[in-house]
């Protein structure tokens, strides 16, 4: 499996366990304890991160993903969650996300 695909399972599953499992710990565990958000409102490191999104109104929301483009190190995913068109960017090191992007707007 060439390493655009490996990190393209990472995200993916990640972002399966946020909102399709909720299953927060295996989501958790997918990201570096370093992990950097520059999404506004959204705290940096491991456990702030998954704390906040715990507990944000996209919790326990429906997510259907609609596209997935990998490129290296880099996973962009385009999904509609809660009412919102979503695309995440997420940068991957050593089988952790370690750093993520977003732009939302209304579906």
């Amino acid at each position: 499996m060439s390493e655009s695909a490996k990190n393209r399972k990472i995200v993916v599953d990640c972002l399966e366990n946020l909102f399709a499992r909720q299953d927060f710990d295996a989501a958790k565990a997918a990201l570096h304890p370093d992990f950097v958000t520059h999404s506004p409102g959204l705290p940096s490191g491991r456990e702030a991160f998954a704390d906040a999104v715990k507990n944000s109104p996209l919790a326990g929301a429906t997510a259907v993903i609609r596209h997935v483009v990998a490129e290296n190190d880099l996973v962009a995913v385009h999904l509609h969650v809660a009412g919102l068109a979503v695309v995440d960017i997420l940068r991957v090191e050593d089988g952790l996300l370690v750093e993520h992007w977003d732009v939302k707007q209304q579906a």
